[in-house]
C-alpha cells in the first residue's frame, strides 16, 4: 500500500535539512506503516519545556538545528504508539536513507550509529541498545519516533 504525506506532515518539515526530508518523503512511499510528521525544526523554548517534562534529555537537540525529525505512526486515522509499528518505520527509514545516501541515527538505537549500515532489522538494533544499556546499568532512553542526520 502506498502511503503519502499530508499537508500538515509536509508544514512540519519546513526548515528541515533537505536532505533529511529527502529520507523522510522517500520513506512514506517505502513503509509498511503509514506515518505522519510531528516535529522537525524546535525552537529553544520549545526544547525546554520538553527536557522538563523529561520528554527530552538533552538541549544540544538536533531539531534545534532542523536536523531531526519526530515521525508518528497511524493505523487508519489513528495515532498508534506500539513500538513494533517504529520498528517497521525505521526499517523504511533505514532503506530511504540508503538509497538518499543520507547517514541517520534512529532514537530507540542510539548506540548503533548509522542506522543505514545496521546489518540485521530496526527490532534488532533496538534490542542491542537496550542490552547495552541494562549492561551499564543504566536505563534505555526509546525515543522510536526520533530520527536525526549523523
Amino acid at each position: 500500500m502506498a502511503f503519502q504525506l499530508s499537508q500538515r506532515s509536509l508544514s512540519k518539515l519546513e526548515g528541515v535539512d533537505p536532505r533529511l526530508v529527502a529520507v523522510v518523503k522517500r520513506a512514506i512511499e517505502l513503509t509498511k506503516v503509514d506515518f505522519g510528521v510531528t516535529e522537525g525544526l524546535r525552537t529553544v523554548e520549545r526544547q525546554r519545556e520538553l527536557v522538563a517534562a523529561g520528554k527530552s534529555q538533552t538541549m544540544a537537540s538536533k531539531h534545534i538545528e532542523g536536523r531531526a525529525v519526530d515521525l508518528v505512526a497511524y493505523i487508519g486515522s489513528d495515532i498508534a504508539w506500539e513500538l513494533n509499528l517504529y520498528d517497521d518505520i525505521c526499517d523504511a527509514m533505514a532503506q530511504a536513507a540508503r538509497e538518499v545516501g543520507v547517514a541517520i541515527k534512529w532514537g530507540a538505537a542510539w548506540s548503533e550509529g548509522d542506522i543505514r549500515n545496521y546489518p540485521g532489522t530496526a527490532e534488532y538494533a533496538m534490542n542491542e541498545y537496550i542490552d547495552l544499556r541494562r549492561s551499564q546499568k543504566r536505563r534505555p532512553f526509546i525515543d522510536g519516533p526520533h530520527f536525526e542526520l549523523i
